[in-house]
């Protein structure tokens, strides 16, 4: 089995959670996911299986969207709901100046990973020294947001519709801005609704992809390899072209620089490739052995 799920992840879990039952469901070693969600987070977390575990690393620098309630007046160690209460006070915040805050996180920032992450530092990852009850210096990273918005609300949620870079800790994003209006903040809910080429419609809640697995027909709700690169065109290689690319070898091809999906004439997927000056290199190879 090669391919890419679209598990709808569940509160709860964490993204190493899902991974683990769907190898030990569908009796594979090679299962790996790509942008990592928090426990209590849901939504789109891509898990990749076989031959497709080689595209992970082309996943992973994609743009993420989530909707994201921002709690107001709250302030917890681990920036959500689920940690222990530092302070609380009250947050009569009118959508007006929230609204006018929002431009500040926008775009390239920089945002300081909080303690309760799996960032390194000194070689420890910070969530294990928090659980010490330690805190030590962390350096601010740039990040990119792409997109802030206020799209409603949630009982006494507000709520944000977020897009941005790799590496953004979106519940840091509520506290921060919860810091910028004086009344502390906290993130309350996150749904993931995309990640890279794969929206929420694509995804499949954990326990209908473990049910089809049991029932011997994952396969049905197994998404190619190549979807993850849909966004590249399409190239289908020759006889001699094919007989290159499976060499890992460069040939001639008359298209404008770029990546392309590179398929065999029978439709096999062969290659992500790269075309540069009129010839095709390999970037990664996906044929079966």
């Amino acid at each position: 089995m090669n391919g890419i799920f679209i598990v709808d992840k569940p509160s709860g879990w964490t993204s190493q959670d899902v991974c683990s039952k769907l190898r030990g469901v569908l009796h594979e070693k090679r299962v790996g996911h790509s942008g990592t969600l928090d426990p209590m987070a849901t939504g789109v977390l891509p898990v990749f299986v076989g031959r497709a575990t080689r595209a992970v690393e082309f996943a992973e620098n994609d743009r993420k969207r989530y909707a994201a309630g921002l709690r107001l007046g709250l302030v917890t160690d681990t920036q959500d709901t689920t940690g222990t209460v530092l302070a609380e006070c009250p947050a009569d915040v009118s959508e007006e100046a929230l609204l006018a805050v929002l431009p500040a996180f926008t775009g390239r920032v920089m945002q300081t990973p909080p303690m309760y992450s799996a960032v390194k530092i000194g070689g420890k990852k910070l969530y294990e020294l928090a659980r010490r009850g330690q805190s030590v210096e962390r350096p601010a990273r740039e990040i990119a947001v792409y997109r802030l918005d206020l799209i409603g609300r949630g009982g006494e949620d507000l709520l944000l519709e977020i897009e941005c870079s790799k590496g953004t800790y979106v519940r840091t994003l509520c506290h921060d801005i919860g810091q910028r209006l004086g009344c502390g903040g906290c993130m309350s809910s996150l749904r993931r609704t995309r990640a890279g080429a794969f929206g929420i419609e694509d995804a499949h809640p954990l326990d209908e992809i473990v049910s089809a697995a049991k029932a011997g027909k994952a396969q049905e709700l197994l998404l190619p390899t190549d979807s993850l690169f849909r966004s590249s065109p399409a190239f289908t290689a020759g006889p001699a072209e094919e007989k290159k690319s499976r060499c890992g070898a460069a040939f001639p091809a008359n298209v404008p620089d770029g990546d392309y999906r590179v398929y065999a004439r029978s439709g096999e997927f062969l290659m992500l490739g790269r075309a540069r000056g009129g010839v095709m290199e390999t970037v990664k190879s996906f044929f079966a052995v």
